[in-house]
């Protein structure tokens, strides 16, 4: 039986190749903590709309020549999860 890790490695190599963005490296963990950070500070479905968005507006980034693929993925979700951290500390 495959581990949580292999399971996610395994599909996120099949998005990849579906959307013909093969050679794209993905920050599984980083996207993730993003995802539990939304999740937590705000509300649970935030999560997949976080890390949707964080990655369209990195590839809006790295499309429009503003940054390379992998700063502008560092950068969204640094700024999502910055973004969150803040919604969290919002509340008290």
């Amino acid at each position: 039986m495959k581990s949580q890790e292999e399971v996610l490695e395994d599909w996120v190599h099949t998005l990849l190749q579906a959307f013909e963005i093969a050679d794209l490296t993905i920050d599984t963990n980083a996207v993730l903590k993003v995802a539990g950070e939304a999740a937590h500070a705000v509300v649970r479905p935030a999560a997949p709309l976080t890390t949707f968005i964080a990655g369209l507006a990195a590839g809006l980034a790295a499309g429009s020549g503003q940054a390379a693929e992998a700063a502008a993925m560092r950068a969204a979700l640094e700024l999502a999860g910055n973004l969150a951290v803040a919604e969290a500390g919002g509340e008290d």
